[in-house]
């Protein structure tokens, strides 16, 4: 499936803004991410670079509407020129899109900015993040306040992630320590711990109930 809308109205802001930081997600991560997380038919996914994560969730049947910043002139890419952290006058729209979830691996200088901007518009959130991103003492209070519902620990390294133009190879797993980490609107209480091997994913990919339990 392809896209939940034709157009959008974002303002292009400068690229020394938010800089690309494009590191293509592997297609193991996502796969993964069905196996282990409920998603509903309609997602968003607005970093999406040349489109690697929402080509894996059309795949699986998903309507993915794709957007960045920045144009990578790809045929998995709908809009370009959309800021994600711009203001929307009266959040129009997200809403028109019809998105019910937004699926990313954002910037990692900007995640905490893009989670506060994704749950204003849909309520479920699903981002892979490196898991460092639980430090801080100023991110500790935002944390203790936000729906942080779930967060899927990589127990297995993920494959490499490339930045965008590498040239050379393309074997070996991460250097760092990913997890996904899920918000949900309805959610109270503390976060819950999991793991997973994406080598071990992917045969139960969308035969989960909500919240990630096995059907």
């Amino acid at each position: 499936m392809r896209s939940l809308a034709t157009g959008c109205g974002a303002t292009r802001h400068a690229l020394a803004v938010r800089g690309d930081d494009l590191y293509e997600t592997p297609v193991e991560a996502v796969t993964a991410l069905l196996a282990i997380e409920h998603l509903p038919p309609q997602l968003w996914e607005p970093a999406c670079g040349p489109g690697a994560i929402a080509r894996t969730l059309r795949a699986a049947g998903h309507a993915v509407l794709a957007t960045d910043l920045v144009d990578y002139d790809s045929p998995d890419q709908d809009h370009a020129g959309v800021d994600f952290l711009m203001t929307w006058p009266g959040q129009p729209g997200p809403a028109g899109w019809g998105a019910q979830a937004i699926v990313t691996n954002p910037p990692f200088k900007l995640a905490q900015a893009f989670v506060a901007q994704a749950l204003k518009f849909t309520p479920v959130v699903a981002m892979l993040l490196r898991l460092a991103f639980l430090e801080g003492q100023q991110r500790r209070g935002w944390f203790t306040a936000s729906p942080l519902a779930r967060i899927h620990i990589a127990s297995r390294r993920l494959p490499m992630m490339h930045r965008a133009g590498w040239t050379g190879p393309r074997t070996g797993n991460s250097g760092m320590a990913f997890a996904w980490f899920v918000w949900d609107r309805s959610h109270t209480g503390a976060p819950e711990l999991r793991w997973f091997d994406w080598k071990d994913q992917g045969a139960g990919a969308g035969n989960q109930e909500p919240g990630g339990r096995a059907a």
